[in-house]
């Protein structure tokens, strides 16, 4: 059975997500310092198996750099975000946030993994940014969305490489078409349901439209 563990990190208190099994663990999002990731494998004997990115805004990949240099494993994330390393976006700096410290990334792509012995649905949700990825764990009944859609709320689009039709689209057609029981792990704020954001987010009622 797979247990999640959610760890707001870092200045915007982002959600680092921590799953795991009996023995094992990815990260999602390590967003600030990874001492408290650390600390928490630690202390559950786990071994982390990757850590995965659903995007490469700063303020989600703070600690990738700490835990590769603590544990060897790959940090995946969409190539198609790569190059917000080199802006201020991805690479920090900007009104006063921390630099990212620099980190290799192995490929990752809309297609099926599998992690701690299940399989993981990557789904591609382009939006907040061209690369933006959530992940689909059909037997946890979860899926982890990063900036994309929060509690009665989306993610912004504001940003250079953003796009509000891509990010409306991405959530109809990619979250919005899982069971309306399954819960979603944003990188901001509380967790929610499909079906509680299919009825009730402001963003997609007929109320708005």
């Amino acid at each position: 059975m797979l247990q999640v563990t959610a760890m707001p990190l870092g200045a915007l208190d982002t959600n680092c997500y921590v799953l795991n099994s009996d023995r094992e663990a990815v990260v999602i999002d390590p967003g600030g310092d990874a001492h408290e990731i650390l600390s928490f494998l630690e202390a559950g004997k786990l071994t982390l198996e990757r850590v995965l990115n659903t995007h490469l805004h700063f303020d989600h990949i703070q600690g990738n750099a700490d835990l590769v240099a603590a544990t060897g494993v790959s940090v995946m994330a969409n190539p198609k975000d790569a190059y917000l390393l080199d802006t201020e976006l991805g690479g920090g700096g900007m009104w006063g946030f921390p630099r990212t410290p620099p980190f290799a990334i192995e490929a990752l792509e809309e297609g099926e993994l599998t992690l701690l012995g299940t399989t993981c649905r990557v789904l591609a949700t382009p939006g907040h940014s061209p690369g933006s990825l959530s992940f689909y764990f059909e037997s946890l009944g979860a899926v982890f969305v990063g900036d994309l859609l929060f509690y009665r709320s989306v993610g912004r689009t504001d940003f250079p490489g953003s796009s509000e039709r891509e990010l409306m689209r991405s959530v109809r057609t990619k979250i919005f078409t899982l069971p309306e029981d399954t819960v979603v792990y944003p990188g901001h704020g509380p967790e929610t349901t499909v079906g509680q954001e299919r009825l009730n987010n402001p963003f997609f009622t007929e109320f708005i439209r």
